[in-house]
């Protein structure tokens, strides 16, 4: 590589030396930089970063030639980074300093072994598809676009919310519950697995429809094609709902209509060769581990 982008956000100070060793092994390797302008402020007083090191703040700003950016964070970090690359077809690349880490499956700690395999071209691009979030007015702008999930959600009210789902026009369910989850199969193993959804390989072309504490307790989550149209109209005691889109959150009222759909463009990851999706849910998830006296 000869030209990657940085992005990050805080981390803990038990990682300040990981990062400037980060740091100096691309520039000893010639590979020209360029930091996300709020990261490059927050790293300033803690690294030396080298006056040839360069600045980018919009998707518009990453080089044409920018072959990888490197993601330094957890998982979120990890998702608000795709509305920075957007369509640009740029992979990214996750280093982990946070906790369980499914995106960003490499250790702040293990970098420069890192950085040896990708020297030795030890490693693969992953197409992740993404979802899109469409409604009138457009809620979340141009960045309507999402890798993990879109929730519908209950706010200020301790009362179950009505979500009248429709798939392709056709209705499937009115489901009473707290919310609902559309998830990608990259998202079902963050929340949807947390409220009881199936785990999908990445590849699967495949949404996921999981219910947050459903009223109707034969409510299960469901599977249908990414091909697939999906409507929601949601009702309540309350005046306002809530719809998030991975990390991002609008509020929002009865009279919205949300449609949600496969988006036209996908995302790469870069990822070792050691880094396949079983590899992670063994690692991460302890499948397959015995772990019986």
């Amino acid at each position: 590589m000869e030209k990657i982008a940085i992005y990050g956000r805080s981390f803990g100070e038990q990682h300040i030396n990981d990062v400037q060793i980060l740091f100096d092994e691309l520039q000893k390797r010639k590979i020209q930089i360029s930091v996300y302008a709020p990261f490059y402020k927050y790293l300033e007083p803690l690294i030396k970063i080298g006056s040839e090191v360069q600045q980018f703040s919009t998707n518009k700003e990453l080089q044409a030639e920018t072959e990888c950016l490197f993601s330094i964070g957890g998982d979120g970090t990890m998702l608000d980074s795709v509305t920075l690359v957007e369509k640009s077809n740029v992979p990214i690349f996750g280093i982990n300093t946070g906790r369980l880490g499914f995106l960003s499956t490499i250790k702040m700690e293990d970098i420069v072994e890192a950085l040896v395999q990708i020297d030795k071209g030890n490693y693969f691009f992953e197409e992740r598809m993404l979802l899109e979030l469409r409604t009138n007015p457009n809620l979340f702008g141009e960045n309507n676009f999402g890798l993990n999930e879109v929730v519908v959600h209950k706010k200020d009210t301790s009362s179950m919310i009505s979500i009248h789902a429709y798939i392709n026009n056709e209705f499937l369910s009115t489901y009473w519950a707290d919310g609902l989850i559309i998830s990608t199969p990259t998202g079902s193993t963050a929340y949807s697995l947390s409220c009881g959804g199936p785990i999908i390989t990445p590849g699967s072309e495949n949404f996921v429809i999981t219910p947050v504490a459903p009223h109707n307790l034969t409510s299960r989550p469901f599977v249908i094609s990414s091909n697939d149209i999906i409507k929601l109209k949601v009702e309540g005691r309350g005046k306002d709902f809530l719809v998030s889109m991975d990390s991002r959150m609008e509020t929002f009222d009865s009279a919205l209509e949300i449609e949600i759909k496969k988006c036209d463009f996908s995302i790469r990851l870069l990822n070792l060769n050691n880094q396949t999706f079983l590899n992670t849910l063994s690692n991460k998830m302890n499948w397959g581990k015995d772990h019986r006296n």
